[in-house]
């Protein structure tokens, strides 16, 4: 079986709980992943240039106010990287921005892979919470975005 949204159903009790973080003007907006996989459904999955995903060049895992780069955080995400399956699509918003799957953008990237599977939302839907800092929010809620 190929993974796409119309069977995530199963596989999203396997999957870690994470929520997309994105700055708003309002604050901080975040975005259950798991329930940004269900809106998926119907949508069609497209090919996607790499070279089009304009986060693969910006500090996406790594902000000055929380993380470090160290090399321990680094292998973390290397491994997260190794173990994603390139056969589930990403997820874009409305803008091609990423909202799921920087970690199998980054391995398609290191493969040498020039696209990734996707799916695109037509409007980004509303997030989840929003002007709350991640510690401020539900426990649930402070996986971080990936």
């Amino acid at each position: 079986m190929t993974p796409d949204a119309s069977n995530s159903d199963a596989a999203l009790p396997g999957l870690r709980r994470q929520y997309h973080f994105r700055p708003g003007p309002r604050g901080l907006r975040a975005w259950d992943v798991h329930r940004l996989i269900r809106l998926t459904r119907g949508l069609p999955v497209i090919d996607v240039l790499l070279a089009a995903l304009r986060e693969l060049d910006q500090p996406y895992w790594f902000s000055p106010e929380d993380d470090a780069p160290t090399p321990r955080a680094i292998v973390a995400h290397v491994q997260l990287m190794d173990g994603c399956d390139l056969r589930w699509p990403i997820i874009l918003c409305a803008d091609g921005g990423v909202m799921d799957g920087m970690h199998r953008a980054a391995q398609a990237l290191r493969l040498g892979h020039t696209h990734i599977r996707a799916v695109r939302f037509g409007e980004t839907p509303p997030p989840d919470f929003e002007g709350m800092a991640p510690a401020d929010q539900p426990p649930a809620a402070r996986a971080p975005s990936v």
